[in-house]
């Protein structure tokens, strides 16, 4: 939304600012506002990630492990045990992908976000 507002906002230093130098100051601090919006937002992100990635254990932490380790869970039901007790002649019944990949997905789209800064070299 702020991008949207920055053709205009920089047309009407036309109207208020002579300097051509201020004008363009100005303009380059409104054209770069929401990428540092952006960019603390996701160090924000990233405070909150550390924090709860330091809780020294598995299965400590908070919801994300929680998470984590009920997708793994319930992957490794449909696509190890059901399988192997299929073949004793014993039915498990599966978890549901459909609701969990998302979740999944979710979770693990953050770690590829931090792979592309970690390509790009920030910190």
């Amino acid at each position: 939304m702020l991008a949207q507002l920055i053709g205009p906002v920089s047309g009407l230093l036309d109207k208020f600012v002579e300097d051509k130098d201020q004008k363009a100051a100005l303009a380059h601090e409104i054209a770069t506002m929401s990428e540092r919006h952006a960019q603390e937002l996701a160090k924000g992100q990233l405070e909150v990630n550390k924090a709860e990635a330091a809780s020294g254990s598995l299965f400590r932490g908070g919801w994300r492990p929680a998470v984590g380790w009920l997708c793994v869970a319930g992957f490794g039901v449909n696509f190890l045990v059901s399988p192997i007790a299929a073949g004793f002649g014993f039915i498990v019944p599966q978890a549901d992908t459909s609701v969990m990949l998302p979740v999944l997905m979710g979770m693990l789209g953050l770690g590829g976000l931090r792979t592309v800064e970690k390509v790009k070299g920030m910190k």
